[in-house]
Order: C-alpha cells, then sequence, then structure tokens
C-alpha cells in the first residue's frame, strides 16, 4: 500500500507535474542606439544622439538571474537583468542635453544604467508527448518594468535623468524535445508596442542537461527598446548577441 502511494506521488500525470529552479545567464550583445534627452519644463528640445559615435558607449557583457516555478501546463517566472552603458570621449559637436549645451570640443562623460525585472506567466495551451521528445507551445504575460537613469557630465554641466517605465508584454513560447530529458530547444518571443513606443525581445537556444537538476543551455537573444517621450527620453535601442546560462532544478 505505501508503495502504491509513493508511486502516485512520484509518478504524476503530466498535468500535475510539479518543478523549480534557478539559472544564471550572460549575455554578449551587439548594441546600438540613439537617443534624445529633452527639459521639459523649458521646453528645450535635446539634440539626436548617436550613443556610440558622439559618446563612445560601447559593447558590454550583462548577467542575468531569475527564479522559476511550474505546476502542469502553468509556469512563473521571476528574472532581475541590468543594462550598464558608458563613454567618455571629446565631442565633435554641440549637444543640447535636458537644457544644457555640451559644446564641441568639451570632454564628457556619460552613461546608462538599466535595472530590469521581469514578472512572467506562461500557460502551456498545447503539450504533446509523443511528437519527437517533447513539443509544447505556451502563450506568455509578461510585465517588465524598467527602472534606471541616464546622465552627462563635463566641467561645466552636470545632467541626470530618471527612467521608469512599466512595459506590459505577451508572446509565445515553444519547447521541442529532440532527446528525451537530455537535448532540447526552445524559443521564446514578447513584446509590445503602444503610442509610437515598443519593447521586443526573443530569444533561441539550445539545452542540455548531463546530470538530474542541473542544465546547460545557449542560443542568441535580441531586444530592441524604443521610448518616445517617457520622462522627457527619447531613445531607440537594438541589443544582440549570444548568451549561456547554467540552470539548477527540481
Amino acid at each position: 500500500m505505501g508503495t502504491l502511494i509513493l508511486s502516485a506521488l512520484f509518478y504524476a500525470p503530466p498535468a500535475f507535474a510539479f518543478g523549480f529552479g534557478a539559472q544564471a545567464q550572460y549575455w554578449i550583445p551587439t548594441f546600438n542606439g540613439d537617443m534624445r534627452v529633452d527639459d521639459g519644463v523649458l521646453g528645450i528640445i535635446g539634440t539626436e544622439i548617436d550613443m556610440e559615435s558622439d559618446l563612445g558607449m560601447s559593447e558590454e557583457n550583462y548577467p542575468g538571474v531569475d527564479a522559476f516555478f511550474g505546476i502542469g501546463n502553468h509556469e512563473f517566472r521571476f528574472a532581475y537583468s541590468s543594462i550598464n552603458l558608458s563613454g567618455a570621449k571629446y565631442l565633435t559637436r554641440d549637444i543640447i542635453f535636458d537644457g544644457d549645451t555640451y559644446i564641441s570640443g568639451i570632454y564628457v562623460k556619460s552613461d546608462l544604467t538599466t535595472n530590469m525585472f521581469d514578472l512572467e506567466y506562461q500557460y502551456k495551451f498545447l503539450n504533446l508527448e509523443n511528437i519527437l521528445a517533447g513539443f509544447s507551445v505556451g502563450l506568455i504575460g509578461r510585465i517588465k518594468y524598467l527602472d534606471g537613469e541616464v546622465s552627462m557630465q563635463s566641467s561645466a554641466h552636470n545632467d541626470r535623468k530618471d527612467i521608469h517605465v512599466p512595459v506590459p508584454m505577451v508572446g509565445l513560447g515553444i519547447n521541442i524535445g529532440i532527446l528525451t530529458n537530455i537535448l532540447e530547444a526552445r524559443g521564446k518571443f514578447v513584446g509590445m508596442g503602444y503610442s509610437d513606443s515598443y519593447f521586443y525581445d526573443g530569444m533561441a537556444e539550445i539545452s542540455f542537461t548531463p546530470f538530474p537538476f542541473l542544465n546547460i543551455h545557449g542560443g542568441y537573444r535580441a531586444m530592441s527598446i524604443k521610448i518616445d517621450d517617457i520622462d522627457d527620453v527619447y531613445a531607440e535601442m537594438d541589443f544582440y548577441g549570444p548568451y549561456a546560462g547554467l540552470a539548477v532544478s527540481f
């Protein structure tokens, strides 16, 4: 009798499968972007800035962590990652930033820091075990919150502007089993556009599980952001490149 009870607990049908875990990722993207910062109080329009050529901002590597919990066809995920860009160079033209004019030839330091918090829910409305080593498609709802700041500093001026943006997003996730419990292909795309702003985030990866509870994965991620007059900030940025990660799940 005791054996039957244990079997029912540990070999429950997929509808009641339970799991949780955490993972860390390291993303190495290529970056390009433009930005403009106005002074809304004085009505001063800022200069359209190429963040690479005008300010010397360059690619960085971005770590991220997340925790996940799943039961049956439902999965919940909380993730944190950050974007930190910095530059320092002598300007080759006049730039108006937050109402102040940084004149050509002056040495300027600039920073863009953004913390990203994601709360995500996925419902697998199609979950088939008899195709390859498993196949599922899920509907995703995500709330992404951007908490950051952009700044410029010279011997004459020191300006800083905060950015706080909640972004609701929807999308799809696909899992394709290749070798049962060992090799899997995964893809995910979420996005939202509104009021001339948008945020799109997509990834495709191969997941390898050499030992129970341990997963190694890597792939390619592309993220595109457009901010249109949020806290007097206008920005359009693209990040795209490979990443790798390590997960522990139970």
